[in-house]
């Protein structure tokens, strides 16, 4: 069983560049969802990432993620368009640099859904970015989570529990994720987001 563990962090000198929050957790801990409802609430628009797998049917090419072939991909990392990138189970997927860079140069809040590895490497850029690390309740519960979705045969959701647990201990030891919460009740889990942000100087974020 896994607790809450929800850090505000000290109020620093203001600053006229905006927020980036990046948040991470295990496949199937429920990040999606408890990122859109972030967008709303705060409110923040989602850093656009350019990605090899292919569209779901919810997708909406450019409102969150470019879908590109390999070559488009590498070509773009020989470009340096990536602040980061990954291959995660046969994917490749990469934040652009161009619209985040923009959009906190303007003051605006940018929500990056990412794993642990790319939230490194925010955090070195990024050293003010809010790092948020989403747990499931329990390893039966988040297995259960991947079997009710139904998009994985066993072996799949095998190795995705292996990956949380590596991912979890990373997040234990890594201090950029700031904040690490339990998802186990949506609207307690937003509400502990929120209020960890507002925690940061400008963001206007009310509790």
């Amino acid at each position: 069983m896994f607790t809450h563990d929800v850090t505000i962090p000290a109020v620093t000198e203001p600053s006229t560049k905006g927020l980036l929050i990046f948040i991470s957790g295990p496949s199937g801990v429920g990040k999606s969802t408890v990122c859109l409802r972030l967008s709303r609430e705060l409110p923040a628009e989602f850093a656009l990432s350019a990605t090899t797998r292919p569209p779901k049917a919810q997708d909406r090419h450019g409102k969150r993620y470019e879908f590109v072939t390999e070559a488009e991909f590498k070509d773009r990392i020989e470009k340096k368009d990536f602040l980061e990138y990954s291959n995660v189970f046969g994917n490749w997927y990469g934040t652009l640099r161009r619209p985040v860079e923009e959009a906190l140069a303007a003051g605006r809040m940018v929500l990056l859904e990412i794993d642990v590895h790319g939230g490194r490497q925010i955090a070195e850029i990024f050293p003010d970015a809010a790092g948020v690390f989403i747990l499931p309740p329990s390893m039966d519960e988040l297995r259960r989570r991947l079997e009710v979705r139904g998009r994985d045969e066993p072996d799949v959701i095998a190795r995705r529990l292996d990956e949380a647990e590596r991912e979890i201990e990373f997040a234990r030891q890594f201090d950029a994720y700031r904040c690490m919460v339990v998802n186990e009740n949506l609207e307690q889990t937003v509400r502990d987001i929120l209020r960890f942000v507002s925690g940061f100087p400008d963001t206007g974020v009310g509790l």
